[in-house]
């Protein structure tokens, strides 16, 4: 299964609980922080028997799927990729579904966007993509490049580093959330202090759903 590059409102409407939507957003209403910072304006499901839809109870597969769903939209990545972070996730000494996120929130698309260098994690892949980040003063083009602690991030050249400012209000501000990730100003440059906690995660999501739901296919 290929990325999505359709309408998005139309996406986030399909994860709307509404018996449980107060755990299904973040904290500003975002349902997918990563994938759009816009609020359906309709909370119900889309289609024209959205409303009827969430009042079906899905069954524990269902559910287990809308998770995995809700994993590759935020972070916008492809079927393929992800049955390969969970293969690593389950050979690792971590929690499974830990290690999973782990590597989602290290990779470099999402670490730009944590430090807000983009709006979403779409946004912060076509900045890699086009050549305009450099990691420890070298270009790097891939998304999916793992961070690793101790490096340095930070724009090839000023004018990217300026919109982002101004999209921020004038400075780069990280999320508290983010303790793994500091911001220099003096040289413009981001840090990766250490590796994600599962605090930082930014996305509601119930990982133990996701391991479920490949345990049984791996």
């Amino acid at each position: 299964m290929s990325r999505y590059r359709g309408p998005r409102v139309k996406v986030l409407r399909k994860f709307i609980e509404r018996a449980n939507r107060s755990q299904t957003t973040t904290g500003n209403g975002q349902i997918l922080p990563g994938f759009s910072t816009k609020v359906p304006r309709k909370q119900v499901g889309p289609g024209q028997h959205g409303a009827m839809l969430l009042r079906k109870k899905r069954s524990d597969y269902g559910q287990r799927l809308l998770e995995k769903q809700k994993l590759r939209y935020n972070y916008g990545i492809t079927e393929k990729q992800l049955v390969q972070y969970v293969k690593v996730a389950l050979r690792s000494k971590e929690a499974t579904g830990f290690a999973l996120l782990q590597q989602l929130e290290m990779r470099l698309d999402t670490i730009i966007f944590n430090f807000g260098l983009a709006p979403t994690i779409p946004s912060a892949r076509q900045l890699i993509n086009h050549g305009h980040i450099r990691v420890n003063g070298k270009k790097v083009t891939i998304p999916s490049y793992q961070c690793q602690p101790g490096e340095n991030v930070g724009f090839l050249t000023d004018k990217f580093l300026q919109t982002a400012k101004e999209n921020n209000g004038g400075s780069i501000k990280i999320n508290n959330s983010q303790t793994h990730l500091s911001w220099d100003e003096q040289t413009n440059k981001g840090t990766i202090l250490g590796f994600a906690a599962r605090s930082s995660v930014l996305l509601n999501i119930n990982e133990l759903l996701v391991v479920e739901f490949y345990s049984r296919k791996l």
